[in-house]
């Protein structure tokens, strides 16, 4: 076993392995993989971390308009990044976009809108378990993973979003 190596497993065992080998963690794309819950950083085509996100009630197929506690699914952009949230951090995604507009017009509904990749409630704390399918059709994470994906990414970084 070579020094690197060793060293790897011994911060492993001492529970520092996350927090130094992800601190420079970098993205230039998220994809989020609805049937597997899954919330992957790309860079450069490649898979750099992937995590495991909680969506709303009812995650299977694109949100058609507002209130229907779905995710959409299509391409969109992280476009700013929010603190002061009732959650702890939010992302918010560019949702909804023309397609979705033309859409729920063509239905005679609204489209919905504030679509976030977030955190959990403020009011519950730096929880490390969360249930699943408890957003509105917002993207869930655990705190300490949501800060490898806000230092991660910067705004204008696209997410595509699969069923």
């Amino acid at each position: 076993m070579s020094r690197d190596s060793m060293r790897a497993v011994l911060l492993c065992l001492l529970g520092l392995w996350p927090a130094l080998s992800f601190a420079n963690l970098s993205a230039d794309m998220v994809v989020v993989k609805k049937s597997t819950y899954s919330l992957t950083l790309m860079k450069d085509g490649k898979e750099v971390k992937r995590y495991w996100v909680a969506l709303g009630p009812a995650p299977k197929g694109h949100k058609q308009r507002e209130g229907d506690q779905r995710t959409p699914e299509g391409r969109y952009t992280l476009d700013y990044k929010k603190t002061n949230s009732n959650y702890y951090k939010a992302i918010h995604i560019n949702y909804p976009n023309l397609a979705d507009i033309q859409r729920a017009n063509e239905l005679g509904v609204k489209p919905g809108g504030m679509i976030m990749i977030h955190g959990q409630r403020n009011s519950l704390g730096n929880v490390r378990l969360q249930p699943s399918n408890w957003t509105n059709g917002c993207i869930a994470m655990l705190n300490h993973e949501l800060d490898e994906v806000w230092d991660a990414i910067e705004p204008g970084t696209p997410i595509i979003i699969e069923p």
